[in-house]
């Protein structure tokens, strides 16, 4: 592995960072240390996005990536497409940088002081932000697009992954053995979503899956009217998922059972398009990105419509997140927006004049938004 110290200022400000972590995983007022902020995938925070906004600065890599950024103690990560794992604090600097010489379209997780990052050659890979050296890899049979996830049962860190090779890992955070597997049937491209030490996940052969983390089991199993582009969301005992025909189901989740009581939120018709993002979920309304340009708001109670707003341009693959009572969505076009999470007034915008594949990071006074010919821009708030 080559790997590249960015001068004695930048190493010590990743290692301020690094030691002054909240708990496992990281995840305080000054991290999005995972895809979509927590295992859930809900795209739930409790933090507030600023009032007014403006750009605070941004940084360009010139190097093409779908991934999207996360961030630890301040400092955002993610991946370009050549391998080149990128590190920039609050102040635009880069302080971290480590070359893997491989192709990767994965999202990087980070937890306790470790980058985990699946890569196009099979491999699963365990960074030390610290030392910036890799601590292991552990080989697959076909290619990983997935983020990963991490669980702790049995008194062990498991970071659980999906692999074009059909099987979903469950590999020992420190030592990088496998701990048990589960055959699909089919490639796994989506990040899986946690609940209660059982991993849920989807697939192009149209099943959505619950998986016993500890015994590597299937729980259960539903067969959706079409093919799930993207991951489920959990939030409660309950757990959300789009399929590329214009559904989006709610599903009731038991440990003992697996899947009960699965309905409709979002039934496809003639005016729906496809849902190839994840959905964000709140307390009170599940809101979606659809491939007919617009986002929902659904009442997870009664499923029926709160709201809808129509974006400008193509939505992509970006997922929205729900920052309090605002809603923060990006659209392939490059549009950055901010709705009001109970009637969809738009309240701000902001044209990146850039495709945006990835979904945003957001932390206290700030949130990141990556696009994908590799700039990331840094939002917060005006005059601050």
């Amino acid at each position: 592995m080559k790997r590249l110290i960015i001068g004695c200022l930048g190493l010590l400000t990743l290692l301020a960072g690094c030691a002054g972590q909240g708990g496992k995983g990281g995840q305080d007022a000054m991290s999005w240390p995972l895809f979509r902020g927590s295992p859930k995938l809900s795209g739930y925070t409790t933090l507030e996005l600023p009032d007014e906004v403006e750009l605070k600065w941004s940084y360009k890599t010139a190097t093409r990536t779908v991934s999207s950024p996360i961030v630890q103690s301040g400092v955002t990560y993610w991946c370009d497409k050549k391998g080149i794992i990128h590190g920039v604090d609050l102040t635009s600097q880069e302080v971290f940088r480590f070359n893997m010489d491989t192709n990767v379209e994965a999202t990087p997780m980070i937890d306790d002081s470790v980058l985990y990052i699946g890569r196009i050659d099979g491999y699963l890979t365990a960074i030390s932000l610290a030392e910036q050296d890799s601590l292991w890899n552990f080989a697959t049979e076909g290619q990983i697009s997935a983020s990963p996830n991490v669980t702790d049962f049995e008194g062990k860190r498991t970071v659980v992954v999906g692999s074009y090779d059909n099987y979903l890992y469950c590999v020992d955070a420190e030592t990088g053995k496998e701990r048990n597997r589960f055959e699909s049937g089919y490639y796994i491209n989506g990040a899986v979503s946690l609940w209660k030490n059982h991993v849920i996940f989807g697939g192009c052969d149209s099943w959505l899956r619950i998986v016993d983390c500890v015994t590597g089991v299937l729980k259960d199993s539903i067969l959706l009217d079409a093919y799930i582009p993207a991951s489920p969301a959990s939030f409660g005992q309950y757990c959300y998922v789009g399929d590329y025909s214009g559904n989006i189901y709610e599903v009731e989740l038991s440990v003992d059972e697996g899947f009960v009581n699965m309905r409709k939120l979002v039934k496809s018709d003639e005016e729906n398009g496809s849902f190839v993002s994840v959905p964000a979920v709140d307390s009170k309304q599940l809101y979606a990105l659809s491939g007919d340009r617009y986002l929902y708001a659904v009442n997870r109670i009664d499923g029926e419509q709160a709201w809808r707003y129509l974006m400008k341009g193509q939505t992509g693959e970006s997922s929205p997140v729900v920052c309090d009572d605002k809603i923060l969505v990006c659209t392939k076009t490059g549009i950055v927006s901010i709705l009001n999470a109970q009637n969809g007034e738009l309240l701000w915008e902001y044209d990146t004049g850039e495709q945006i594949l990835g979904s945003p990071a957001i932390i206290q006074d700030h949130f990141f938004i990556l696009t994908s010919r590799g700039t990331l821009f840094c939002f917060g708030e005006k005059g601050a």
